[in-house]
């Protein structure tokens, strides 16, 4: 088992990367605003199973494959990066959300979940983490590869519901206080669905840079 300065020093990197502005945060943000607390909670729980995926990911070796082949890792963000700026460009399109539609979008928890879930899977900045930071705190002569990947599972967890479950319950005030003005939450949804693109094109330049870099 690691070491609890190991695990303590996991958690800082943990922290430090998911309090940093990026794509789950911002599906997080989006989805409180424009659907309250029970979607941003649903958009939560997606995150942190999509989470629990990149442990996995990282536990069977399948990391290693991605390091090893640039162009399928390279591929794989450009797909990631198309369908967050399907997202964001999804959210600019809004009108106006109006008191049904608001009902509508905070019933629509499974959809959320699965969006949030993918949208977690495919963030470049995952990948990153697992491919750079995860190798470092598993060793086998540590015991069981797969009793380490789950207590980093845990406190990744952990903190994904700590700092999205806080930013869901502060962002679902101002989804409630907006609730009589559809104008300023769609110009809200809007803002975030711009935050999304700029990511997916940052993460497009990043793959597409990244393919060159194989050819060549």
């Amino acid at each position: 088992m690691n070491t609890t300065s190991q695990l303590w020093l996991y958690f800082l990197l943990v922290f430090g990367i998911i309090i940093l502005p990026g794509m789950d945060m911002a599906f997080v943000l989006g989805s409180s605003i424009s659907g309250g607390r029970r979607a941003g909670m649903a958009a939560v729980a997606g995150i942190v199973v999509g989470g629990i995926c990149h442990m996995i990911i990282g536990a069977t070796g399948i990391s290693v494959v991605l390091n090893l082949f640039p162009a399928a890792f390279n591929t794989m963000l450009f797909v990631g990066a198309l369908y967050v700026a399907w997202i964001g460009w999804s959210m600019i399109r809004v009108k106006r959300l109006n008191a049904p539609a608001l009902a509508a979008s905070t019933r629509s928890m499974p959809h959320n979940f699965i969006r949030a879930m993918a949208t977690c899977l495919l963030n470049p900045k995952a990948y990153v983490f697992m491919l750079a930071v995860f190798p470092q705190f598993v060793d086998a002569a540590h015991g069981s590869i797969w009793t380490q990947a789950a207590v980093l599972s845990l406190i990744t967890a952990a903190t994904q519901i700590a700092i999205y479950g806080g930013l869901t319950l502060t962002a679902s005030r101002a989804h409630t206080a907006l609730e009589t003005r559809p104008d300023l939450n769609a110009w809200l949804a809007k803002t975030v669905g711009m935050v999304l693109i700029v990511a997916a094109l940052l993460t497009l330049f990043s793959s597409i840079k990244g393919w060159h870099g194989s050819v060549s």
